[in-house]
């Protein structure tokens, strides 16, 4: 599943930057985590819970953030496994400038396979795209 998009976060890119750097406030911020521990430099251990249609499952898994080029751009590498499946993916965050503060753009790849990938491409489209939408308003806040 490809992902892609925009939001505009009312804080400078620094500060913007800082924030999307930041374990606790991404912890806060990710739908459905329970946990984001440091597992080595930049590198972090998470646990998840998930749920989609009918099914839903506590995911353990790693998030890597790779390629740093403060404060424009970083890649972040995340993978999961759970009961009901496992995912893995990969995505390019670029921080810019605007009006009234910066516009983080995002564009990645991720898979999904065991039962979750049952419910079908257009759910899970959805539910990737709803539960960004909810990690960028809640950092917003946050801001």
């Amino acid at each position: 599943m490809i992902i892609s998009g925009a939001h505009t976060l009312p804080v400078p890119p620094a500060r913007a930057w800082e924030l999307l750097q930041d374990p606790v406030v991404l912890a806060r911020c990710m739908p459905g985590c329970e946990a984001l521990e440091p597992g080595g430099p930049d590198e972090y251990r998470m646990k998840m819970k998930m749920a989609l249609s009918a099914f839903s499952g506590l995911f353990d898994g790693k998030v890597r953030i790779a390629e740093k080029n403060p404060p424009v751009s970083y890649r972040l590498l995340v993978e999961g496994t759970g009961r009901i499946g496992f995912m893995n993916g990969q995505g390019l965050l670029t921080l810019s400038a605007a009006e009234p503060g910066t516009t983080v753009k995002f564009e990645g790849e991720v898979h999904v396979g065991g039962t979750i990938a049952a419910v079908g491409q257009r759910l899970l489209d959805t539910t990737a795209r709803m539960m960004i939408k909810r990690f960028f308003d809640k950092l917003a806040a946050e801001a």
